[in-house]
């Protein structure tokens, strides 16, 4: 059995499904709230991109480096954004956590933390991952401090590392949690999960 297989990952805030390109009407309407592709520092697929952006993500899976998912808000149904495992290294294992963005009005919402609970957890608890890793844009400081806030260490920056969407060249921070930090993390993000829930 493949550890990597698509699975769908929920609890009582979020869902996240397999992506597929049944999804993509619904990721072009939450990129539109907000106009996300303009944002130099993430990457979110332009009006009429959205099927090239989920055919990507799926042969990235094909190829075994990926596992993308649909975010899916619990409460209304909807479809709010789309997150993914990546550079997955299944021999240690270890992997990273990105390709993430949410509509608008779910950012700096309690979404973030339950979905990134649900993957932390998957990774670490049923995949037994050494560790998992997030990047982020140099340029990206409220990316850098919501990583912070679940209880990533911040490891260092590798300069020159990619180029952003518009061809400029991009510096990544680098974060992790690692395994024996799990149990700590976990209860971290269960109390910051209930307190942003309640506000």
């Amino acid at each position: 059995m493949n550890p990597f297989a698509p699975i769908r990952l929920h609890d009582e805030y979020v869902v996240l499904e397999p992506l597929s390109l049944d999804h993509v009407p619904a990721l072009e309407a939450a990129a539109a709230d907000g106009e996300l592709w303009n944002l130099a520092v993430t990457s979110v697929p332009p009006p009429g991109q959205a099927r090239g952006y989920v055919e990507k993500a799926l042969q990235g899976h094909a190829e075994g480096h990926m596992l993308p998912f649909a975010v899916r808000e619990a409460g209304s149904g909807e479809i709010v954004g789309s997150t993914r495992y990546y550079e997955i290294d299944a021999t240690l294992p270890r992997l990273a956590i990105g390709y993430t963005w949410y509509a608008r009005r779910w950012q700096k919402t309690h979404l973030n933390t339950a979905c990134k609970r649900l993957l932390l957890e998957h990774a670490f608890e049923s995949l037994d991952c050494v560790a998992v890793a997030f990047h982020t844009d140099e340029n990206n400081e409220d990316s850098q401090r919501a990583i912070e806030r679940l209880g990533a260490q911040r490891e260092g920056v590798l300069r020159a590392h990619k180029r952003r969407t518009d061809g400029s060249l991009r510096n990544t921070v680098c974060f992790s949690v690692l395994a024996d930090e799990w149990p700590n993390v976990a209860n971290w993000l269960g109390m910051r999960l209930n307190r942003l829930a309640a506000s």
